[in-house]
């Protein structure tokens, strides 16, 4: 397994940017597909993005489609998470998580998750 640590998090208002960050250890990180899902309190985990082992593929919710961005470094066993034009429904523990899968959007997918970050939009 890697183990995964996020970093980023924090309060921006409405329109605002913030880029998140998720740095790996352990196993070869370039043999991951990674993801970002993000969770409020009562709901599901939700999925927000992914992408693949190279980071040629990517796939997003619709909901950040257009606003965010995932990419990654496999030379610094990292993937980051780009959110532009944030909104206050974007509010939620955002986690970035492994899989040996392919590009997979359901969180049962993924065996390794980080311990979120908190971010919060304000309006």
């Amino acid at each position: 397994q890697v183990q995964l640590v996020e970093s980023g998090g924090g309060l921006v208002q409405a329109g605002g940017s913030l880029r998140l960050s998720c740095a790996a250890s352990g196993r070869t990180f370039s043999s991951y597909t990674m993801g970002w899902f993000r969770q409020t309190p009562g709901k599901e985990r939700d999925f927000v993005a992914t992408i693949s082992r190279s980071g040629a593929n990517t796939l997003y919710a619709h909901s950040v489609k257009g606003r965010f961005t995932i990419s990654r470094d496999n030379a610094k066993n990292t993937v980051y998470l780009q959110m532009n034009s944030l909104k206050p429904e974007d509010t939620a523990i955002y986690y970035c998580a492994a899989t040996s899968l392919l590009l997979t959007t359901t969180p049962q997918g993924y065996n390794s998750w980080g311990q979120g970050t908190q971010v919060t939009v304000a309006s």
